[in-house]
């Protein structure tokens, strides 16, 4: 009897704090490529009593040196509108006005409710440290609840952060963010994820084909991200340039 409960606490013993880093490190490397990565977006937001906001969107990234560029496509009054990310700093370029404003990790980007961690690659385990709060189920999936706390020095939208992540995949499935006072400022789904060889990093580089947010300050306001396309072959270093963004406009 006294080995069977003792087997039985040890199935349900919480992971060490080295097993919760490792598992933001997995969502972080099955993310990251070694070489480029760019995709075609899908950004459509919907606002209670106004007209839904439709978009398309290229990202082109480079993990290796930490840049970002979102350049807006579609519709043709929002082309060449976009973001720069460059040494932890984030710019947005609006080709009407033909000016560079540096904006915060709070930015709504389009005037939606997504922001920059959406589009960029994944440093949990560089900016938070994790906390286990429970074994759960979530829907039918088993999932790990964690608590993410941010890191000191490290800039992100929100400091704390719930994830649920799928037991079987590793990957996440639901992230909550809060802010310093605790409130609850969004709720992010991801109800499904692929993934594409990478020659440059000899493996997998993962990816969620749906990204559903949820604001949770303005009501009946959420917006849909769908990665319609994905390429990982080298991209030209000059893309990553405020000059390079702004001949796009032109």
């Amino acid at each position: 009897m006294l080995a069977l409960l003792f087997s039985s606490v040890l199935a349900f013993a919480a992971p060490t704090p080295a097993e919760l880093v490792g598992m933001l490190t997995t969502i972080d490397d099955r993310q990251e490529n070694s070489g480029d990565y760019k995709s075609l977006v899908y950004i459509e937001n919907k606002q209670a009593g106004k007209s839904d906001l439709v978009y398309q969107a290229v990202v082109y990234r480079r993990d290796a040196d930490d840049k970002l560029i979102i350049l807006f496509v579609k519709p043709q009054s929002e082309a060449g509108k976009g973001y720069l990310r460059l040494d932890n700093n984030l710019f947005m370029y609006d080709p009407a006005v033909g000016k560079w404003e540096r904006r915060t990790e709070r930015e709504r980007i389009g005037g939606t409710s997504s922001n920059r961690q959406d589009f960029d690659q994944s440093r949990l385990a560089e900016e938070y440290t994790p906390a286990y709060v429970a074994e759960e189920k979530l829907g039918a999936y088993a999932v790990h609840h964690l608590k993410l706390t941010v890191k000191t020095g490290a800039d992100v939208a929100y400091p704390v952060a719930d994830m649920w992540i799928d037991k079987a995949t590793g990957n996440t499935l639901k992230r909550q963010d809060f802010a310093d006072s605790g409130r609850l400022m969004r709720t992010t789904y991801y109800p499904s994820w692929n993934k594409l060889r990478s020659e440059s990093k000899g493996a997998d580089v993962y990816f969620p084909k749906e990204i559903r947010i949820i604001d949770e300050v303005e009501k009946g306001t959420q917006t849909t991200v769908v990665i319609q396309e994905v390429d990982l072959k080298t991209l030209d270093a000059n893309i990553f340039t405020k000059a390079w963004l702004e001949s796009k406009s032109r």
